[in-house]
């Protein structure tokens, strides 16, 4: 599932194409996805301009001249690609196969910006003008924010017996964090996935928070990691990957101290870790 650095990236690939441009045309071509979609979904796109395409964790926001919000997630294996209809211009195929499109823009960039989506997990909601939607409304703050600090950390982790890992991976807690991000942000910090996370100490919250924003900064840089079907909305892959201290690397040396990798599973989940600096 893309984690935030490849929403993220996403939504930097859109933006040129899609904001502060109208959509012209929408096709549907299935009724649903994950779920239905909305009722009178393209009559109540077509002809709105999208003024501002945000992103919340892992949700894409555009906010739409009406003053409703199209939100929109990209589930297991959703992508966007983006062609120049109109000008004969192709600006990227990243592979999807076309019986999985499902939804196409028809941008007045002259763009269309197409959603696939071959195993349906993805979504998209229309948000009425003036209701903050649910899906967000409960959501902790940006790990890029000042809003996620160490008092913040210290404050939600305290008294929990909960592992270190789940605690984070908690959308209350810090928004957009995922398993590959929360993995390597626990390598840096030093900090065991086994680790309760009320047994933290203030130092190792302090250094964890410092981690976390470090390498969500630097895996958004590199354009997300392409792992199984992500690839950013101009084509590329991601390259943070190629970066990764643990996660993907069971029984390859630890980086630091060459002690063979772990790999355990926590609800359901593969943690990778060092033994030996990770405690």
């Amino acid at each position: 599932m893309p984690e935030l650095p490849e929403v993220e990236t996403v939504r930097r690939g859109l933006a040129p194409v899609m904001e502060g441009f109208i959509f012209e045309r929408v096709e549907l071509r299935r009724a649903n996805l994950r779920f239905p979609f909305p009722d009178d979904f393209t009559a109540r796109i077509e002809g709105q301009t999208l003024t501002r395409l945000g992103r919340r964790a892992k949700f894409l926001d555009a906010q739409l001249s009406s003053g409703e919000r199209l939100l929109m997630h990209l589930g297991m294996s959703g992508r966007f690609t983006i062609d120049g209809e109109g000008r004969g211009e192709f600006v990227h195929d990243t592979g999807g196969i076309a019986k999985h499109d499902h939804v196409i823009f028809h941008m007045s960039s002259g763009h269309r910006v197409i959603y696939n989506d071959p195993r349906r997990f993805g979504f998209m909601e229309l948000v009425q003008r003036g209701e903050t939607p649910p899906r967000l409304m409960k959501l902790g703050p940006e790990p890029l924010s000042n809003e996620f600090n160490a008092p913040l950390l210290r404050a939600a982790f305290k008294g929990k017996k909960s592992k270190i890992k789940a605690a984070l991976l908690d959308q209350h807690i810090v928004a957009g964090l995922g398993n590959i991000y929360v993995c390597e942000a626990l390598f840096r910090a030093g900090v065991s996935p086994r680790r309760a996370a009320g047994r933290l100490k203030i130092a190792e919250t302090e250094a964890l928070v410092r981690h976390v924003k470090d390498v969500i900064s630097e895996a958004i840089e590199a354009g997300g990691s392409s792992l199984r079907d992500f690839a950013a909305a101009d084509g590329d892959l991601g390259y943070f990957q190629h970066s990764f201290d643990v996660y993907g690397r069971e029984g390859e040396p630890c980086k630091i101290c060459e002690a063979p990798l772990m790999r355990i599973t926590q609800s359901g989940r593969s943690s990778f870790y060092c033994k030996a600096c990770q405690t």
